[in-house]
């Protein structure tokens, strides 16, 4: 098993849909967290994440940190929506880490494809 499982509930997003997903963690070490980066392809377009682990974000952000502190299990979800209206179908980008002390220590990609 690798050291961090990254799902999200669907790759096929669409405007102001709602998208979900899942980070699992089990490496062994210690480590500060995780974050989440995502990035629209051939855009300059942004994602707000909403909440995470039940707590909602109050400003937006473009990329998250789940402070281990909060992920019980080693588990986080967090919920995030994009809204622009797309022109065209785009590719977008997450990508989990594992932090530790400022370093990455292993991650995983996943690609979706944005929508009307």
């Amino acid at each position: 098993m690798k050291d961090i499982e990254f799902k999200l509930n669907s790759t096929d997003i669409h405007p102001n849909s709602e998208i979900k997903g899942t980070i699992t963690v089990s490496y062994p070490g210690r480590y500060d967290g995780v974050v989440i980066n995502t990035q629209i392809l051939d855009s300059n377009e942004h994602i707000t994440y909403k909440s995470y682990n039940g707590k909602t974000i109050s400003n937006n952000v473009a990329r998250l940190f789940i402070n281990k502190d909060v992920m019980i299990d080693d588990k986080a979800e967090f919920t995030a929506v994009i809204k622009f209206e797309p022109t065209q179908e785009y590719e977008v980008k997450f990508r989990a880490s594992i932090i530790e002390q400022h370093k990455e220590i292993e991650s995983q990609i996943i690609f979706a494809k944005y929508s009307n």
